[in-house]
């Protein structure tokens, strides 16, 4: 190999692609590579609601909302009870408000702030996203930018096989067809941007085995990709038992719900009719809460006051023209359309109704300010799910993967490829994280590249 062919090869088209236009923007060449040829509709950025937070932007200045990256780190220590690693979360918010204010200024993605409800965990409104709210826009955008830019080229379906190194310094790839053509190519960097290892189902039950047998709602090429081409160059891996996942997925039409039903006032019962958790703790621990339920399914229920909230969600609308919300307008006819008995479902209700009202405290312990739900009702039918892996390739503060705590030079990881900042298990999961490190690494990445290759 003689010159590099690119200056910058991204495997992963998904929050990878923020790396390639900020490293083209820069002046890098940039080659980015996906396995999936229906990338823009089958991988975890696409199938996201778009929630990007970020701390201390001039979005936040505009609505008077008063938040720092101190407080961001602080939420999430909290949501971790202090397992995250604090290095990496401390890097991520503080590059936050950056990330967001280039998205928007530098690629033209029109964003807003998340006021109408807040996510559990999250302190200050900080949620930034983009009308719908939902990751297919985001996405489609992002590679709309990325096609245009004369310094990227995009190629799908190609997988990444290896990264080679020469002294122990990245030196070039080797890629594959689905056909089995290989082909190397000379590069003195590579951001693994290829995800987690959701898809494969031994990995998942492995470690965190509690959410296995789940349904998987996430892009079906993330199968650990990173994990083992990092493994090849001795390279360092934690907190492989964090995941993301989500009580709220429709039994019908295996889309998402929404946790904002909730947030609004929402409720969840199971298929006796009965509350059994308090569903402020968050939707990604309440998964495997309500996966350990006898029949593993359950139902939210909601009023019309919510439904009107929850419309802003293309996911939201989808659920709803899949016929998945039952209606009625008793409490003894929601009961016979779900099947429970109506003197329990009564019972519930009622008591949710009081608690919310703040006539007395809330039977499965919950304290958050909502709405009291009034007839008519409206439910619909959830499953648990995992959405993604939130462990993977240790990196530092520039996103650089580790190997013995020092870093490979020129390989980087972001997103679900790398450790996340959820902590252990599914329960530090807050609102944004998955996006966060998917953009946030991949904006660290590119600036760390750029930096070396100009310097």
């Amino acid at each position: 190999m003689d010159g590099p062919d690119f200056d910058l090869v991204v495997a992963g088209a998904g929050g990878g692609l923020v790396a390639a236009l900020r490293a083209a923007e820069h002046g890098s060449d940039v080659l980015v590579i996906d396995a999936d040829e229906h990338f823009q509709r089958g991988n975890n950025t696409s199938m996201c609601t778009a929630m990007i937070p970020a701390a201390g932007t001039r979005w936040q200045r505009q609505a008077g909302v008063d938040d720092s990256p101190d407080q961001f780190l602080a939420d999430i220590e909290s949501k971790t009870a202090g397992t995250a690693d604090r290095r990496l979360a401390g890097a991520l918010t503080e590059a936050s408000a950056p990330l967001v204010t280039w998205l928007a200024d530098s690629q033209a993605l029109d964003l807003e702030l998340v006021t109408d409800f807040r996510y559990p965990g999250h302190s200050a409104d900080r949620c930034h996203t983009i009308a719908g709210r939902h990751g297919s826009r985001l996405l489609k955008h992002l590679v709309e930018r990325a096609r245009a830019h004369p310094r990227i080229e995009v190629i799908a379906p190609m997988s990444l096989r290896e990264v080679l190194t020469t002294d122990g310094r990245v030196s070039g790839i080797e890629i594959a067809t689905p056909d089995g053509h290989h082909e190397q190519l000379a590069t003195s960097s590579v951001l693994l941007a290829t995800n987690g290892f959701g898809a494969d189902r031994e990995l998942v039950r492995r470690w965190i085995p509690e959410i296995a047998e789940s349904h998987y709602h996430g892009g079906q090429f993330s199968r650990g990709d990173a994990l083992r081409i990092g493994a090849r160059l001795g390279a360092d891996s934690a907190y492989l038992d964090a995941y993301q996942g989500h009580a709220a997925l429709s039994s019908r039409s295996q889309t998402l719900v929404g946790w904002a039903t909730v947030m609004h006032g929402g409720i969840i019962v199971n298929h006796d009719g009965r509350r059994f958790a308090p569903e402020s703790t968050g939707y990604s621990e309440f998964a495997a809460t309500l996966a350990a339920q006898p029949s593993g399914t359950g139902w939210i229920i909601i009023d019309e006051y919510i439904e009107a909230l929850c419309s802003a969600f293309d996911d939201f609308r989808t659920v709803a023209a899949s016929g998945s919300l039952i209606r009625a307008e008793t409490t003894t006819e929601l009961a016979q359309r779900l099947g429970v008995t109506p003197e329990t479902l009564a019972d519930e209700l009622a008591a949710a109704r009081r608690a919310a009202a703040g006539a007395e405290p809330d039977r499965q312990g919950r304290t958050d300010d909502r709405h009291p739900l009034s007839a008519p009702f409206i439910a619909i039918g959830i499953t648990p799910a995992l959405f993604h892996t939130q462990g993977g390739l240790v990196v530092d503060d520039h996103a650089r993967v580790l190997a013995g705590g020092s870093p490979i030079p020129g390989l980087y990881a972001s997103g679900g490829a790398a450790i996340g900042i959820s902590g252990h298990g599914a329960g530090g999961y807050l609102a944004g994280n998955g996006l966060i490190t998917a953009f946030g690494l991949a904006f660290l990445a590119a600036e760390h590249v750029t930096s070396t290759v100009t310097a």
